[in-house]
C-alpha cells in the first residue's frame, strides 16, 4: 500500500514541477531548447514512474517486502530536501546523497544505494554539462570535478 502512496505523491510532485517550469524562461535565448526542457523531462519521468507505482499489478507486491510507510515518508522528505541543496551541495553530491534513502526505500543496501547515487549523479552530471551543453550546478565537487 506505501508505493502506491509513494506513487500518488511522485505524480503530485511531477504536476508541480511541470507547472513550475512553464515559467522558466530565458531572457537571451542561447540554446534551441531552452530551460525549460530539463525539468519538464524530469517531471514526465517522475510522473511515468509514479503512475507505474499506482497501477503495478498486485502480484508484485508478493515478491517485494513491503515498504514501511515511515520509509516513504522519509524519502519522500529526502527529495524535497534534494531541491532545496540542488543549488549548494550541486548536482553530483546532492543527487548522490538523494539515492541513500530513496533507494533503500526501494529495498536496496544502503552502499550499493550510494553507490548508484555516485554514478547517476557523476554520470548524468558529464552528460549534460559537458557532451549537451546543458549547465548544471558543481557545487561543493566543483574543483574537483574542473580537472576531469
Amino acid at each position: 500500500m506505501s508505493d502506491r502512496i509513494l506513487g500518488v505523491a511522485c505524480m503530485a510532485l511531477a504536476i508541480a514541477m511541470a507547472v513550475a517550469a512553464q515559467s522558466y524562461v530565458a531572457e537571451i535565448s542561447y540554446e534551441p531548447v531552452g530551460p525549460r526542457a530539463f525539468p519538464m523531462l524530469l517531471a514526465v519521468l517522475l510522473a511515468l514512474g509514479g503512475l507505474w507505482l499506482v497501477f503495478k499489478p498486485s502480484h508484485d507486491a508478493a515478491r517485494y517486502a513491503q515498504v514501511p510507510l515511515k520509509l516513504v515518508g522519509v524519502a519522500l522528505a529526502t527529495v524535497f530536501a534534494y531541491a532545496f541543496a540542488f543549488e549548494a551541495l550541486g548536482f553530483p553530491l546532492a543527487t548522490a546523497l538523494m539515492a541513500v534513502p530513496v533507494g533503500m526505500a526501494f529495498n536496496g543496501k544502503p552502499l550499493k544505494s550510494l553507490a548508484a547515487g555516485v554514478v547517476l549523479g557523476v554520470g548524468c552530471y558529464f552528460l549534460f554539462d559537458r557532451l549537451l551543453d546543458v549547465v548544471l550546478p558543481a557545487g561543493l565537487l566543483a574543483p574537483l570535478l574542473r580537472g576531469l
